[in-house]
């Protein structure tokens, strides 16, 4: 071959080669464009895919606490254990040792894991302590992950449980204030992007997306040691006396707040595991009863402002039973002639029933509802009963009779402690407060002043030593109240050997500050009556509440130890 022949085939070899490097090379830009401009987003996103996740950021749930600041319901921070099964069936060797930190059986958790092997989420263990969640993480098994969530604890735990109630594992309200103010408390979670290794290890915060809102705070209306107080004397006096259950209310006569709501038995919400649903009611608030003798003041209040009856009026009583219809109302003893102060110092059935036939028929029916009984309290507490007063269009006279002296209505302990105020603060109904009130509180007058302090110096009479419940007495104080022993209603009727005892009460009398209920259910053995069995702890309650709210003593100091001593010889 010649050599301008050979040179021509090595220049058109060149030109292939150069060329063919020039084609890979526009088809390798091209590409490279393509990635770099028209797949740029789409390459991101994969990219995206596989190390960038948005995670939650937890919103701490508002704390619940009392007038004082106290702490009542409080957010705590835990882990949750999950795992996704597809990657968990590759480390059978780990099970067992997975088992034994989460402390569950060995053959159980293999079974849950096979039996959700096609899944990709499931919980292994919710709300751990995040030291002990820490630990079971550090074995490192691919499947096995951690989740920050946030676990309620409730520092006075059973003493305040039926009133703060309590959240299901998913921090979500379900009973008491937990509940009512679920929307307030709950606040917003917040989101973030962050980087994760292929074991979903966080690497690193990426940015923000949305900050968490925290709830609001919520501050009621009860006084800590106040509740401790009353929760210690009440659960003391249901154990006591063998009581199915008990319960008791203070009012702030001048704002309608509630300083105290206890009951028995309770419950720890702490322990999510061992609740009775019984003792889940705050009974204070669900429950209703027929409050006896202790309406007795306000019908004695109805006669006072009919115009018919003045304090000194006089009522025989004689033979100590009557005949309404085909009925029979009797007292205790034969009382004979008696005035109106008489009538509620010993607590006359015979005497009440006589003063509501005399007026008009919804005098006394009316007096009750103006002063709440059988009548929502707006509290906005979950399941609050409103209780049951009748109303009738024409009344059968042994119907205004019974009613008189606290059968044929049902109310609940707030209502009834709700109505003492009224007479503790001249006539003046203010609401029911489960939240601290800030500043005055306006109120309805409902009763002329002249009547409600003419029926409370009647009360202060109920103490004294010719009354039904001078048991109540607090050393120091003057107190006005009331006592009721009412017979339980069944499905059968009126059960007859099981009782209420009922204690109502305001005090001081002179410079009324507190309104309190005391109610013991179905106490066992003979004591019974409400001034045996609900006026102590009524005595011993208030005592504590007048020092924690620094009401001075208004008895003079040879009073004072003149009923010191008059409580030592009786005891």
């Amino acid at each position: 071959m010649s050599a301008k022949k050979e040179a021509a085939q090595f220049t058109w070899r060149y030109r292939l080669v150069l060329g063919l490097l020039a084609a890979v090379a526009l088809v390798v830009a091209g590409r490279l464009v393509y990635l770099q401009v028209e797949a740029q987003s789409f390459l991101k996103d994969q990219g995206d895919r596989r190390v960038l996740r948005v995670e939650n950021i937890p919103a701490y749930r508002g704390i619940i606490q009392d007038r004082n600041g106290e702490p009542l319901a409080v957010s705590t921070p835990v882990v949750t254990l999950w795992a996704n099964p597809r990657e968990l069936i590759t480390q059978q060797h780990a099970w067992g040792a997975l088992a034994k930190k989460l402390g569950v059986n060995n053959a159980r958790l293999r079974d849950r894991i096979l039996r959700n092997q096609e899944k990709q989420f499931i919980y292994l263990q919710r709300h751990l302590n995040p030291v002990k969640a820490d630990d079971i993480l550090q074995l490192d098994i691919a499947g096995v992950y951690g989740l920050e969530e946030r676990r309620r604890y409730y520092p006075a735990s059973e003493v305040t449980a039926h009133l703060v109630g309590f959240t299901n594992i998913d921090d979500s309200g379900q009973e008491g204030m937990e509940l009512a103010y679920q929307e307030m408390l709950q606040g917003v979670d917040g989101k973030k992007r962050v980087v994760k290794d292929l074991k979903r290890r966080t690497i690193k915060d990426v940015g923000l997306i949305r900050n968490a809102a925290p709830g609001q705070d919520v501050t009621l209306s009860i006084d800590l040691r106040a509740q401790y107080l009353a929760y210690r004397e009440l659960l003391s006096a249901v154990n006591e006396y063998q009581a199915t259950s008990g319960m008791a209310v203070a009012l702030d006569i001048q704002t309608g707040e509630v300083l105290a709501m206890v009951n028995q038995p309770s419950y720890n919400p702490n322990n999510r595991t061992t609740r009775d649903v019984a003792s889940l009611r705050n009974r204070a608030l669900t429950d209703v009863f027929e409050p006896g003798s202790t309406v007795k003041p306000f019908t004695v209040a109805a006669a006072l402002e009919s115009g018919k009856w003045q304090p000194s009026s006089q009522l025989d009583t004689t033979p100590g039973y009557m005949r309404v219809g085909r009925k029979s109302i009797r007292d205790l003893h034969n009382y004979g002639v008696i005035d109106l102060t008489t009538l509620i110092a010993k607590s006359s059935n015979v005497g009440a029933a006589k003063l509501a036939l005399s007026m008009e028929e919804d005098a006394v029916s009316g007096m009750f509802r103006r002063v709440g009984l059988g009548q929502a309290t707006g509290t906005g507490f979950p399941g609050e009963s409103v209780g049951m007063l009748p109303v009738r269009q024409r009344w059968r006279p042994i119907e205004i009779a019974t009613l008189s002296y606290g059968y044929g209505l049902s109310v609940t302990a707030v209502q009834l402690a709700q109505a003492y105020a009224v007479l503790g603060a001249g006539g003046i109904k203010r609401p029911v407060s489960l939240l601290k009130v800030e500043g005055e509180v306006p109120g309805e007058r409902v009763l002329d002043e002249k009547y409600a302090r003419e029926v409370m110096a009647m009360m202060e009479q109920v103490t004294s030593d010719q009354g039904t419940a001078k048991k109540a007495n607090v050393p120091g104080y003057r107190v006005a109240g009331k006592t009721g022993t009412v017979h339980k209603v069944s499905a059968n009727g009126y059960e007859a050997h099981q009782y209420l005892g009922l204690f109502a009460g305001v005090a001081p009398a002179d410079n009324p500050r507190i309104a309190m209920v005391v109610v013991i259910d179905d106490p066992k053995g003979d004591a019974y009556y409400g001034g045996l069995v609900a006026a102590p702890v009524f005595s011993r309650i208030m005592s504590g509440l007048l020092r924690v709210k620094n009401i001075p003593p208004t008895k003079t100091v040879e009073n004072f130890v003149d009923a010191a001593k008059k409580d030592s010889s009786d005891t």
